[in-house]
């Protein structure tokens, strides 16, 4: 898929990997949709980085665990834009066990509710308007915690509300690719230790001892945390270069679910 004329809608976009992904987005060329809800003090920079660029473009804010906001979202897209051909499903609210300690039933509900039933809706609304359009990409972003869960060095980090949402997700995935097909290829992004998410610059990682911090790097087997612009390359490769792709999972994580463990040298034998 060319990217440019093409309008994109980006969720959760008002910093971070969300912001970042949809301003790579416009800057190829393609009509852009930023939501955000919180993190007030971000979206003013956000609005002001995208307007600079020129083009077509619209910022929204909208609570996505709301069906009716999300139905109002779609009606919007397509009376300005005419159609969406991608999708970054970029929706999550996890609690980290060393931010927010044991589980509250309000913090349970926020996370699924955001993390995983927000992205089915969105999806439910998006998917006839993207198939219209004849051609689209759906990427969903999700975590290696759906592997991993509260275990390891991780287990600071990942809580179980969030690890079981991340885990339906490839479930979502497949879902998905059967009823975008032929015209909307739908994939799956499950990253592991970032900079803005799960790693440096969240409000968890600091909080971890230098100790811990060395721990789950030395986990990870290219021995460091991502960087957004690791992300962001993916992204373009499952939209741009990977046309027979569809009902995938791509883990992006450094090796991180692999460990560290060594593959001893081979024994002589007994034979």
């Amino acid at each position: 898929m060319d990217i440019s004329g093409k309008t994109a809608l980006v969720l959760g976009a008002a910093k971070g990997i969300g912001k970042e992904i949809g301003l790579a987005l416009a800057k190829a060329g393609a009509n852009v949709i930023l939501t955000y809800y919180d993190w007030p003090e971000a979206i003013k920079e956000m609005q002001e980085e995208v307007s600079a660029l020129g083009g077509k473009h619209l910022t929204i804010q909208i609570d996505l665990r709301d069906p009716a906001q999300i139905k109002n979202l779609f009606t919007k897209i397509t009376k300005q834009f005419g159609g969406l051909e991608i999708l970054i499903n970029n929706i999550e609210r996890g609690g980290m066990p060393v931010v927010h300690g044991p589980y509250t039933p309000e913090q349970w509900d926020l996370e699924m509710e955001t993390t995983l039933k927000a992205k089915w809706f969105v999806v439910n609304n998006a998917l006839p308007l993207m198939k219209s359009s004849g051609q689209g990409a759906l990427i969903t972003l999700s975590s290696i915690s759906a592997i991993v869960g509260r275990s390891g060095p991780a287990g600071l980090i990942f809580n179980d509300g969030y690890s079981a949402a991340n885990r339906a997700i490839s479930s979502f995935t497949e879902t998905w690719a059967r009823q975008g097909a032929p015209q909307v290829r739908v994939n799956e992004l499950m990253v592991g230790f970032f900079e803005t998410r799960h790693a440096e610059k969240t409000r968890g990682w600091p909080l971890l001892s230098t100790e811990q911090q060395q721990a789950i790097i030395a986990h990870t087997l290219l021995g460091r945390t991502g960087k957004i612009d690791d992300i962001i390359k993916a992204i373009f490769f499952l939209i741009q270069d990977a046309p027979f792709m569809t009902g995938s999972t791509i883990k992006l994580d450094g090796g991180f679910t692999l460990g560290s463990e060594a593959i001893p040298t081979m024994p002589a034998g007994v034979l």
